[in-house]
Parts: C-alpha cells; structure tokens; sequence
C-alpha cells in the first residue's frame, strides 16, 4: 500500500536530545503509522510500514514553545476519571523545538492480519485505496506532532530528494502487552531519499543503550 502526505510543518523528535527537540530530517515509522491509522484503522489488522521517501528539499526553522513541568500522572486521571488540575502557570518552562517546514512523503506500508481477521488483506487494501482517493480519515492526521496538520492523497510521480544520510538510531515501535510498554529501534539511513524500515526492531538493551 502507499499514501502521499504533506504539509506546511513537521515534528520528528529525535530521541537522545532531552533540552530541545530536534526533528529528523524524514518522517518516522510510529509517525507513519499514526497517519495510516487516522486514515484507516481496524482491529483486524495492523499497520507494517516498510519504506518512506523525501519529496520535498529539506528545510528547518525553530519554534519556541511553553510548556508545563507539572504533568498529572495517568494513574491520577484513571482514577478521578476526570481532568486532573495542574500548577500550569507555577511551572512554566521554554523549550526550542527544530522543525521542519513545506515537507511531503511516500509512504509504502503492509497490511498485517491479526488472527481474528474476518477478510483478506484485498478487502482491507481497497478499502484503504477508495478512503484516500475519497479524502476520507476518522480524524486530521498530523505529522510528529498535532499542530501541523497533514493532507494525504495517492502517489503520483514526484521523484525522490537525492538525500543520503546516516540518521542514527530511531524509534521503529511501541509494543503494549498487558499494562506494560516496550520499545524497539533501528539504525536509519536515507539512500537516495528513501528509507528503509526493517521488518523487526531492537531492543535498546542489545543496541547497547
């Protein structure tokens, strides 16, 4: 399956810096699979994005942002069960944030059936196919982050940036089991302005992290 996004902005933050965030240069899987979703979800299947293409020349601005150090613990909203007041104000802080501007992507991705699937993966390919050429998405995807908004249609011809780069180590996935969260990665690279995503990702524990 593949999808063309774009947008005004973009927020890809890199992992290993905590002070300001810092966008990658190419869209990430989680993020690829966050507009997939908002586009065309089922618990039937799952979403297995496998490469991303840059179709735009990269370009950065930064943005400064205030944020709150005082954040409600989801334990505290479970159990109120109501929004949880925060001291907002008595904990202001300023963060910079490395964006991206003008930004478009390919992205190519699998349908994975869960065991219980009621249709083939066809029926759920056609109907991703007749969403995006339709406009259709249970709700605005976003691009890293909610203020920047993305647009989605088919692919069409636009060639790829002529980008290589060793991006480091990215985020390849968040598994849930149970009420426990877990994480793998992977090491990014562009190649003529595609990146490839492995079909597993690591455990940061045998990245040497």
């Amino acid at each position: 399956m593949s999808v063309q996004v774009w947008g005004e902005g973009a927020l890809f933050t890199r992992p290993e810096l905590k002070v300001e965030r810092v966008t990658y240069p190419v869209m990430t899987p989680t993020a690829a699979i966050g507009v997939l979703e908002a586009i065309f979800w089922k618990p039937e299947f799952s979403w297995r994005p496998v490469a991303i293409d840059v179709l735009k020349p990269v370009h950065q601005f930064t943005q400064r942002r205030n944020e709150t150090t005082d954040l409600a613990s989801v334990e505290d909203a479970a159990l109120r069960g109501r929004t949880v007041d925060t001291a907002a104000a008595g904990n202001r802080t300023q963060r910079n944030s490395v964006c991206l501007r003008d930004v478009a992507y390919r992205i190519y991705a699998h349908v994975e059936l869960r065991d219980h699937a009621t249709k083939p993966e066809a029926a759920y390919r056609d109907q991703f196919r007749r969403r995006v050429e339709r406009g259709q998405c249970f709700h605005q995807p976003y691009l890293g982050t909610r203020e920047f908004s993305a647009f989605f249609g088919p692919v069409d011809e636009v060639p790829r940036q002529p980008l290589n780069d060793d991006l480091g180590i990215m985020l390849h996935g968040v598994h849930r089991r149970g009420g426990s969260v877990s994480y793998t990665w992977f090491t990014a690279r562009l190649d003529s302005g595609r990146m490839h995503i492995p079909r597993a990702g690591i455990a940061a524990e045998s990245m040497g992290a």
